[in-house]
């Protein structure tokens, strides 16, 4: 990342249509260096489509999407990944008949250019095997290491997809729906450790859970019909007339942050 780009993440103008159906109508949002941004939006509002967007699963129809500065639309998912931006999914994308350090390190014998051929010398690699270690103990799963990813518990495997997702090095990290599922107690938990291990990073985080929302995001973007209504801190957005009757209302009132946080 270049130190005279402010913005890590740039979407100007985008549109994506499916047939004759806009579902994302001229967003645009532009996201520091550094920043942690939550989207948020009713079912339907495109959150997903934004990140499949971003992420380079999906073209856009017309406008332009940059990462550090430079234009990534149009540019396959392991393109826009080797430069630096990394996501993971609502639905669980870990190999579950592997071990969570066999998980990690599959990740990372990617970021660092190792092909398939290689992977029989796994002992060996010695870089691949040292950093898996460092993020299993960051995600707190090291004594959890050789334990098949199956048989994890439900918030160890969500703790095991962030891990995949930050292997490689990533300083750009979007999150889908990272606390789903959890109880209050495994959430606040949570929402600590992405603080810890997206420290420094730009994360952008798609989120129903109101108190995970203000208690994480530094500014949070309100994507309604595929526009971005709004895009600003936490207190303003609360306090935004149009969110509030666009889509909030009296949860966005009455979120509070997860206990801890």
């Amino acid at each position: 990342m270049t130190a005279a780009c402010e913005y890590a993440v740039e979407l100007l103008d985008v549109h994506k249509t499916f047939g004759k159906t806009p579902i994302i109508r001229g967003a645009t949002l532009q996201v520091r260096a550094g920043e942690r941004v939550a989207i948020i939006g009713p079912n339907g509002a495109g959150k997903s489509t934004l990140f499949n967007l971003v992420s380079g699963r999906l073209a856009p129809t017309r406008g332009r999407i940059l990462l550090d500065g430079a234009r990534i639309d149009g540019l396959p998912p392991y393109r826009i990944y080797r430069r630096g931006l990394a996501r993971s999914f609502q639905v669980s994308n870990l190999f579950t008949h592997l071990s969570a350090f066999e998980n990690v390190r599959c990740a990372l014998l990617w970021s660092l250019g190792y092909r398939y051929a290689f992977w029989k010398f796994l002992a060996g690699l010695d870089d691949a095997n040292d950093r898996a270690d460092e993020v299993l103990e960051m995600i707190r799963l090291d004594k959890r290491r050789d334990v098949l990813a199956m048989n994890l518990t439900y918030a160890e495997q969500r703790a095991l997809e962030i891990g995949v997702t930050i292997a490689g090095g990533a300083h750009v990290i979007l999150l889908d729906e990272p606390t789903a599922g959890m109880s209050k107690s495994e959430t606040a938990r949570f929402v600590a450790l992405i603080r810890e291990v997206t420290a420094g990073k730009t994360l952008l985080t798609v989120e129903h859970d109101m108190g995970v929302v203000f208690g994480l995001a530094e500014r949070i973007a309100v994507l309604v019909y595929g526009e971005v209504i709004a895009f600003d801190t936490p207190e303003r957005v609360r306090a935004d007339a149009r969110v509030q009757e666009a889509y909030l209302g009296p949860v966005l009132a009455g979120a509070r942050a997860p206990a801890g946080v």
